[in-house]
């Protein structure tokens, strides 16, 4: 399932590397989500890692000030038991005012 939402990147890593022999070669985009408030415990922000294809990604937005508000698409997949968001498409909107 694939949708599109507004959100706030507050930062980027790129990871291309082997360990013990296994390759790597990811892109990871820290997005700022809501917490849930609904029990009371909790109230504002935090930031949600969350995948973005291969190294490549990261360098068509490393040049952009952080943080950035754009739209971002996402899939969600699924193992049958487990569910997993991952971003599938990017399109920087703004910088996020007062920021640096």
């Amino acid at each position: 399932m694939k949708f599109t939402t507004k959100a706030t990147i507050t930062g980027a890593k790129m990871f291309k590397d082997s360990i013990d022999g296994q390759a790597f070669d990811q892109t990871t985009l820290y997005v700022q989500m809501g917490l849930d408030e609904t029990k009371g415990t909790a109230k504002g922000f935090a930031t949600q890692a969350l995948g973005w294809g291969t190294s490549d990604e990261y360098h068509k937005i490393k040049h952009l000030p952080f943080p950035f508000e754009a739209e971002i698409e996402m899939e969600l997949v699924t193992t049958g038991k487990q569910q997993k968001q991952r971003v599938v498409g990017l399109k920087p909107i703004a910088q996020v005012k007062g920021a640096a």
